[in-house]
């Protein structure tokens, strides 16, 4: 809320002045009021019916409170006080007063994460979402400023990542695991004016240069306490605890008295900015993505079609809240009443097999380390079991190839389109095929895939977001009966547009854009929109995109042209339209295959997508992390980080060491990781040449990885220069 100092300065005319000051006096409260002189002196004219006189007055100055409110989670608020109120949702905040209303009662929240374990109903959360404005309201958060909140998923977070919006401020989002630069990077970018941080360890990290280097108003603890502080006594920044907040609130929501400061209620407009989000920054500095209110309530409008979810329905969260995928679909699944467990990547293998979620939506990683536990524990099973679960695989992967090619469910670049008679002919080849495996199939759901379903849960889908889905995880996770749905979308799309339905789930795809939302595909050189099945550079438009980069017109300019279409810098095509065949269930929809500025041109010319060659070497067990190099260069090669215990394991198995020796010599890891990469890039055009093997994986915490998971190729590539260059030696 502001508070706005207003001077009033009038001038009257009365005929009369006998009864001019009773009535002056009545209808103003001015303390100082001035006679203006006329030719009788400073005194009164003689009384005549043609007299007048003039009062020139000046008002003390008074203050009023400017305060933005929701319009519909606040609306009794603005209508008591003068103010239009709304029965729809303006503002992202407006979807907790209909779940409470429809929900009240029902547990939304489950944080046993954190100390003290938390669960928070529907009614709880709204409620504590209107205590926590209010409560920054008191602390003198104004409509507009910026406020960091750098923390982690939690129960916390959400109701002090909604307070700020309904309290008309816009967040700065950030997660506690970012290094202390980039923090400060953006706390002082977006120009935010106070901190709220995750928890006193996180804070005493950054302490002291923020301290040094930022302004900051007031500090806010999401938990722990202020006692937990290192050496907060001598500085003069008020620190409140999440409770503290609340607290303010709830005492500060009592009636105002005439005594009292004057309020002026305002709603929140839907196109205002509701939250800035700093890109990963894969190449170069993060950017301020500015969304509004409006581009986020389309995400929440429009993503039932995706993932139906019902009242009751469990949902394991834990990526991180500010990436806007987690941010996005969690504001949409509060809005169907379901329940939301808060986990971690340590607690992640107990709480899906505890909670058994009927969703989990998360980033591919995810989905590849449960792939890889299971594959891992069917390889460390006995000889018979092994052969037996590596067999039911191996024929459900071929029932569910033929089953897609019956359905229709195949991608083609082919514009042309086959003859009637083929297609019946392949129609009943693989509806054959699949009635003669389909018994083994059955089978092998009982026998074994029943089991990892019980360890798993996920009932109803796996939601995959934020990055490409490898094609053998995505077939397995089909072939044993787990659905999982992938998405594609930017933070500068708020950031869902494109995704798989539940009726056609498409593997290899991301499905088709989702409602009110426009894709094409240009030449990456002339802009020229291309027709189905040419491969380019895919452009989207539609209501979720960005309204900008903050403080920076000319990335917005870059990234959006003057009829609103946004370039992803993603490189796809469509699907031709297909009415028979193999295909005809898949038209239209949109193919990801790899980012365009990743591209590396060889010295041949040639040029060469490395996220397809590193997703074929992941499959290997060998290799934990990949980043394929050679621009300008006569050849590909690589940096790898091995996977140690497989290659000890692999080793000891082909007796290249003893069954005590537990060091492999890097010669000896180099030729096994040659032949891995022979054998699971052998269908690839491109080979990799000489590779360089590190033993420090790529995480967040060294700056090789962004926050959410992503290898930064460029920074490997940097740091790695000198090693590289030898290769090519």
């Amino acid at each position: 809320m502001a508070i706005v100092p207003i001077t009033y300065s009038h001038t009257w005319t009365f005929c009369n002045h006998h009864y001019a000051l009773p009535l002056f006096h009545s209808r103003t409260n001015f303390t100082r009021i001035k006679f203006s002189p006329t030719k009788y002196g400073d005194g009164l004219a003689p009384s005549s019916p043609l007299s007048h006189f003039r009062v020139f007055f000046r008002s003390e100055r008074e203050t009023i409170e400017i305060r933005r409110c929701a319009p519909f989670l606040e609306s009794s608020t603005l209508v008591d006080n003068g103010g239009v109120a709304s029965d729809e949702w303006k503002v992202v905040p407006d979807i907790w007063r209909s779940s409470a209303e429809k929900y009240g009662d029902n547990v939304a929240l489950v944080d046993t994460c954190h100390h003290p374990p938390t669960t928070m109903t529907y009614k709880q959360v709204e409620q504590a979402i209107l205590y926590f404005a209010e409560g920054l309201r008191v602390i003198g958060v104004k409509p507009d400023e910026k406020v960091a909140l750098f923390a982690d998923n939690s129960c916390h977070w959400l109701v002090a990542d909604q307070g700020m919006m309904a309290s008309g401020a816009i967040n700065v989002v950030r997660g506690s695991r970012s290094s202390v630069a980039e923090l400060l990077q953006i706390y002082n970018h977006s120009e935010s004016v106070a901190l709220v941080v995750d928890n006193p360890e996180m804070f005493n990290r950054v302490a002291n240069t923020f301290y040094s280097s930022t302004t900051m108003r007031f500090i806010i603890l999401l938990w722990g306490e202020k006692s937990e502080l290192v050496d907060q006594e001598s500085k003069h920044v008020p620190v409140f605890t999440f409770t503290e907040v609340i607290d303010l609130g709830r005492e500060s929501g009592r009636p105002l008295s005439k005594a009292e400061q004057r309020r002026m209620n305002e709603p929140i407009h839907s196109d205002s900015i509701a939250t800035l989000i700093y890109t990963s920054g894969t190449t170069g500095n993060p950017k301020g993505v500015m969304l509004t209110h409006q581009n986020l309530l389309h995400q929440i409008k429009n993503l039932w079609d995706i993932v139906p979810a019902k009242v009751g329905d469990r949902f394991l969260s834990m990526l991180p809240p500010w990436h806007a995928y987690e941010r996005a679909c969690e504001y949409f699944i509060f809005t169907c009443g379901i329940q939301q467990v808060y986990t971690t990547v340590k607690n992640l293998k107990d709480d899906l097999r505890r909670y058994q979620p009927h969703y989990l939506i998360s980033v591919p990683l995810v989905f590849e380390t449960l792939y890889s536990g299971i594959m891992k524990q069917i390889s460390t099973s006995s000889a018979v079991r092994k052969l037996v679960a590596l067999t039911f695989i191996r024929v459900s992967l071929a029932y569910m190839e033929c089953k897609r090619i019956y359905e229709g469910k195949c991608l083609t670049m082919n514009e042309k389109q086959v003859s009637y008679v083929n297609s019946m002919l392949d129609w009943l080849w693989a509806r054959i095929m699949a009635t003669l495996l389909l018994p083994v199939h059955i089978l092998a759901k009982k026998l074994v895939y029943s089991k990892i379903h019980a360890s798993i849960g996920i009932s109803k889908a796996g939601i995959s977001g934020g990055g490409n889905l490898p094609w053998e995880v995505d077939k397995f996770f089909e072939a044993i009966g787990v659905k999982v749905q992938n998405g594609y979308g930017l933070t500068e799309t708020s950031p869902v547009v494109a995704a798989r339905r539940p009726g056609c789930n498409v593997l290899g795809s991301i499905g088709h854009p989702i409602r009110e939302t426009e894709f094409k595909v240009v030449d990456s050189e002339t802009d020229e929109v291309l027709p189905p099945g040419s491969k380019g550079i895919l452009k989207v438009r539609g209501p979720q995109v960005m309204k900008g980069y903050f403080k920076n017109p000319l990335a917005t300019i870059q990234a959006l042209d003057g009829d609103g279409w946004l370039n992803t810098g993603d490189i796809g095509w469509i699907v031709p339209h297909h009415s028979i065949g193999r295909s005809r269930q898949s038209s239209g929809m949109i193919i990801v295959e790899g980012r365009a500025k990743d591209t590396i041109v060889l010295s041949t010319g040639e040029n060469v997508e490395p996220g397809e060659l590193e997703e074929a070497a992941m499959r290997s067990s060998l290799i934990q992390q990949i980043v394929v190099v050679g621009q300008d260069k006569r050849r590909l090669g690589a940096v790898i980080v091995p996977n140690k215990e497989e290659v000890l394991k692999v080793a000891r198995k082909l007796s290249i060491v003893n069954s005590e020796n537990s060091y492999v010599s890097e010669e000896k890891v180099r030729s096994l990781i040659y032949k891995e990469l022979q054998t699971w890039m052998s269908q690839s055009p491109f080979q990799i040449g000489p590779i360089l093997l590190v033993n420090e994986p790529f995480t967040i915490e060294n700056g090789l990885m962004t926050p959410t998971m992503k290898i930064r190729r460029d920074r490997v590539v940097t740091q790695y220069k000198d090693q590289i260059d030898k290769l090519y030696k």
